[in-house]
């Protein structure tokens, strides 16, 4: 089974595809969030045979939605819209943060933000993905 995962951003979404057995995550690449994004996203699925999609659910500290979880909630409901395939939800506190503490990724003082994030949003999507696949993989053991 195949899932593409998504970092949602107000300009930027990061992308993750899984390998074919839905074990762990990778990054794929970023695309701009413009008006065609549901589309881009339903043709994206469709050109690399993905089966589910999941989202980063973005929440604030206290556990409650940001602004940023309802613009993702309204794309997820506008791709639900153009596709067949389930969506799934996976919390996606410090993703980025922790993306950015991967391999190859410049160190970056705390209190700045790096100048070109692509990697990182795609790093975060393929972290976020992996943490929904390892916890469907626990939960069928």
């Amino acid at each position: 089974m195949r899932y593409l995962g998504i970092d949602y951003g107000t300009r930027k979404v990061g992308l993750a595809l899984s390998d074919e057995a839905g074990t762990m995550g990778f990054p794929k690449g970023i695309v701009p969030n413009a008006p065609s994004l549901a589309a881009d996203i339903a043709d994206l699925i469709a050109r690399e045979g993905v089966d589910a999609v999941v989202i980063g659910e973005s929440l604030d500290f206290q556990g409650n939605e940001n602004p940023v979880a309802r613009q993702a909630k309204a794309f997820a409901l506008a791709l639900a819209h153009k596709t067949d395939v389930p969506i799934a939800w996976e919390p996606e506190m410090l993703t980025t943060r922790e993306a950015r503490r991967g391999p190859g990724q410049a160190d970056e003082k705390p209190d700045r933000r790096p100048r070109d994030h692509a990697p990182v949003d795609a790093s975060a999507a393929a972290l976020i993905l992996t943490s929904y696949l390892t916890k469907q993989q626990n939960t069928h053991t």
